[in-house]
């Protein structure tokens, strides 16, 4: 198990395989999440969406929903 900490990204494991390595940036270019890697899965996350750590509730809050575009690092054996 993973704690959770900035970087872990729950993902559709169906989609993009666990240990997907990505880098993460607002569509507009306003924001950089960072390097991340696809080490969880929630409910929620089904087909192309990522959840993103962010350390407070009141953070996540505050980023809301958004498109991203995701960079995959290295060799990603991921199904689109």
């Amino acid at each position: 198990m993973t704690p959770v900490k900035w970087g872990v990204v729950a993902v559709d494991p169906r989609v993009i395989p666990y240990g997907t390595r990505m880098f993460i940036v607002n569509q507009d270019g306003s924001f950089i999440y960072g390097l991340g890697t696809a080490e969880d899965c929630g409910g929620g996350i089904k087909g192309k969406r990522l959840d993103l750590y962010m350390p407070t509730l009141r953070e996540a809050f505050r980023y809301g929903r958004k498109d991203v575009t995701v960079y995959f690092l290295g060799d990603a054996n991921w199904t689109y």
